[in-house]
């Protein structure tokens, strides 16, 4: 099929505009002279047919290459929609382009809720799921293990189809994706019924009362959030999302930290006109578990990020580990975001076999000094064998990264039965080669 069969309104030529499609923290320009923004399933078929190199892209909140490539770049944002919601099976399906803060309300209108959100409502279902982004809470899993089915177009242009209930292991290998082997038109994921959440704030908490009360203080609510700028060895503020049916008192302290008496941004000089409702106010989970409003500029807006995930026994002392770094850490933070989750057996999760604890770096964007300062703390946490957020920054070594998951030679294989000619791979994914 030629290019000119592909409806003409669905391309942007970013070059005729004279510009370059950057991501959203706008350190990365994307190489693709062409963005397609195609309304159905038939044209990403015809799109992924004609074109020998592609890239899927979200909404584009990866602050690395992941998403870049040298060919087109394929967008689903004007497929959004609600597909199905299955009150037999108690699942919601949507298309590929669908961001959270777009639907939440619905479900919750409908009775459902779903188990967790990220602490941004801007970013699409089926990229927050294919990097492995999570929320927090001990028994909380990230947001990829809420899906129990997908489709994608592989790179042969089929429509392929996935679903925990028949194919386990390929979903297991499908949902954290990578946008290795196709572009999921697709995603279908868990409901459970709608519930109220209460968000309570405490400030100034010595990182000393963690070292024996880190599991106390995470069972304190459904999700949990630390905040520190690692100045003093002290957390600023530690986020508690409670159901409304749990400690439905509001305590004045946490173990000393008191509780704050107005709204809070994560970064305290901020303003909170775009955080989440504090206090104790109940509000729908949709409204309480992001930290961020949908209609407001998220975190802080121009800025870069890096995590970590290591294993939860080792919280308090990777905690340390980085502490030590203080000094050179602190004068280029935004702030760090300490939380918890549920172990999966999602092949390239963060989390696969391994209940985490993810320490979060919003940094100022001075991109030469942060892709320094990373080696430092991918050292400080090497005895904790950390795994990166994959849509995130960092420095770690191929042969390191490859060593932390246990199956990726079958991911490899599901990507080169998908895609055999590398159609879908790019720079980025050369790490796992």
């Amino acid at each position: 099929m030629i290019e000119n069969d592909i409806p003409a309104n669905i391309q942007t030529n970013l070059e005729a505009e004279g510009g370059q499609l950057k991501n959203w923290a706008g350190n990365i320009a994307f190489q693709a002279p062409t963005v397609y923004y195609p309304q159905s399933v038939a044209e990403v078929q015809e799109l992924v047919r004609q074109h020998s190199r592609i890239k899927p892209l979200g909404s584009r909140h990866s602050f690395n290459t992941i998403a870049d490539g040298p060919g087109i770049q394929i967008s689903l944002k004007n497929m959004n929609r609600i597909l199905q919601l299955d009150r037999e099976a108690n699942t919601l399906t949507l298309e590929g382009g669908a961001r959270y803060g777009e639907f939440v309300a619905y479900v919750h209108e409908q009775g459902y809720a779903l188990p967790n959100l990220a602490s941004l409502p801007h970013i699409t279902v089926v990229g927050a799921c294919a990097t492995a982004t999570h929320g927090s809470g001990l028994t909380n899993g990230n947001l990829s293990t809420s899906v129990s089915a997908l489709q994608f177009v592989n790179a042969a242009g089929d429509l392929v189809s996935v679903s925990r209930a028949k194919d386990p292991e390929e979903l297991a290998a499908a949902v954290v994706g990578l946008g290795a082997f196709g572009v999921v038109t697709s995603i279908t994921l868990d409901l459970i019924p709608a519930f109220q959440v209460k968000q309570v704030i405490y400030r100034n908490l010595p990182m000393s009362m963690l070292k024996d009360h880190f599991v106390d203080i995470q069972t304190r609510g459904y999700s949990v959030s630390l905040f520190t700028n690692w100045a003093n060895q002290n957390i600023n503020e530690v986020w508690i999302k409670s159901l409304v049916n749990e400690n439905s008192h509001l305590e004045e302290a946490l173990f000393g930290a008191p509780a704050a008496t107005e709204n809070l941004h994560p970064v305290e000089e901020q303003s909170a006109e775009n955080v989440t409702q504090q206090l104790g106010v109940p509000g729908p989970w949709y409204d309480r578990l992001p930290h961020f409003k949908m209609g407001f500029q998220p975190s802080v807006g121009k800025e870069l990020q890096s995590e970590y995930f290591v294993p939860m026994a080792h919280a308090y002392e990777a905690m340390m580990a980085i502490a030590k770094l203080h000094e050179q850490i602190t004068p280029h933070l935004f702030v760090s975001e300490i939380r918890t989750i549920q172990a999966d057996n999602l092949w390239m999760s963060t989390c696969y076999k391994q209940q985490s604890v993810a320490f979060h770096f919003t940094w100022k964007q001075d991109i030469a000094v942060i892709m320094d300062l990373l080696p430092l703390i991918e050292q400080q946490l090497a005895p904790f064998q950390p795994r990166p957020h994959w849509g995130k920054l960092f420095t770690m070594p191929a042969a390191v990264l490859q060593s932390r998951y246990p199956k990726l030679d079958d991911f490899k294989q599901f990507i080169r039965h998908h895609d055999p000619k590398g159609k879908f791979g790019n720079g980025y994914l050369d790490i796992l080669a």
